[in-house]
């Protein structure tokens, strides 16, 4: 992952106490294809891929809770024994091999069967409208039209897995006269178009790029959060450091699109109950005075609770403030656990007494109510 650093000076990084950093490879474990046996029953959020030697492989997906990866259970009580962790120096697979495979693994959890009042089945057709969305801003722009906007956050992850699973099957198709296409022993099935675009086809594409905006004051944690997710998902990132008034998101989006002239619309994670995203739409233009572009929405209907739960039952690496109880990321001065999560602490006979923080806090997801998500933040 290539990485642009606007000039100027920047102040010095302040620490999080404790924080579980993460490897480029953390971020891919959940899509890597592995080889179960055969006799064994292939569990519905499965997805079929070809391993090394073109035999049937399935994909599952390996627990998440702290930055960390292993072996577990899956959503149908199935143990595969055939994932292993990989090495930091492991190497990345090219950016059509990561797409294929997400695209397989989000497939595969659409076709999951899941009760119609389930919080997961929410999540399924949340996910359909949001790669309707991403297939409708392919439609309308040309890939080298199209940035996303990336901080690490929960909503910008599920946001760009999004955008990476409904990128795959358009690049897919824009090959012309070719059909199952393996890419990296992974197969699909593409369909011929017309006005096919050379620029567009898979084969071409190596990148993507992005803008990552941080507050002057930014969390460790987060730095190596988006420096770890931006290799693995293959994100050229600029970056650029906000300090109002000098430098402010205007004024870093206006530089942005100086430099990357050919871009008309950028993917954005802001959700509905996010500051000003009450009356956004899917596609909403910039507002007067700031650089003209389309600003793309494919989450902006998501819930809280939905953001968390697809992040979980996929197995995503998230950043790791999340598992200390913060809910809302922003920077060291203005962001802090929520209070909503803090852990009841024993008394000596046993009974819970609010220790102020001495309990500790609650993972992110164990919060429910989109409107307490922001109580962590001044």
């Amino acid at each position: 992952m290539a990485q642009s650093v606007v000039p100027g000076k920047r102040p010095a990084e302040p620490l999080v106490s404790a924080y579980s950093s993460t490897c480029a490879q953390d971020h891919l474990r959940p899509f890597r294809p592995v080889i179960t046996h055969p006799l064994e029953p292939r569990g519905a959020d499965q997805a079929t891929t070809m391993n090394q030697n073109n035999q049937p492989a399935d994909s599952t997906t390996d627990q998440k809770q702290n930055g960390s990866a292993h072996a577990h259970s899956n959503a149908n009580g199935y143990v595969s024994s055939s994932t292993t962790a990989a090495s930091e120096n492991e190497e990345i697979p090219p950016l059509p091999t990561v797409i294929a495979r997400i695209h397989a693994r989000v497939q595969a959890f659409l076709e999951e069967s899941h009760p119609p009042d389930s919080l997961l089945a929410s999540v399924q057709q949340q996910t359909r409208i949001s790669l309707d969305v991403v297939s409708k801003a392919l439609a309308q722009y040309k890939f080298s039209e199209l940035s996303v906007s990336y901080n690490g956050g929960k909503d910008c992850l599920v946001m760009l897995i999004l955008f990476l699973a409904g990128l795959h099957p358009h690049l897919s198709a824009t090959q012309s006269n070719q059909t199952n296409t393996q890419s990296d022993n992974v197969t699909t099935t593409t369909t011929t178009t017309t006005g096919t675009n050379e620029e567009n086809s898979s084969s071409t594409i190596s990148s993507i790029p992005a803008i990552y905006a941080l507050p002057p004051d930014p969390f460790l944690a987060v730095e190596d959060f988006v420096i770890t997710s931006a290799q693995a998902y293959h994100l050229q990132i600029t970056k650029y450091t906000t300090a109002p008034p000098t430098t402010t998101l205007r004024s870093s989006f206006e530089d942005y699109l100086t430099r990357h002239p050919t871009i008309r619309a950028i993917f954005v994670g802001t959700r509905r109950t996010d500051p000003h995203g009450a009356k956004l739409k899917h596609f909403d233009r910039t507002d007067q005075g700031w650089p003209d572009f389309m600003r793309v929405h494919p989450v902006i209907d998501w819930h809280y609770a939905e953001i968390w739960a697809f992040i979980r039952h996929l197995d995503l690496a998230y950043c790791s403030l999340y598992d200390m109880g913060y809910t809302s990321l922003g920077g060291t001065s203005d962001t802090h656990p929520n209070p909503k999560l803090r852990r009841a602490s024993e008394a000596g006979d046993g009974s819970a007494v609010d220790a102020e923080g001495d309990g500790g806090y609650l993972p992110a997801y164990e919060l429910t109510r989109d409107l307490e998500e922001r109580l962590g933040r001044n």
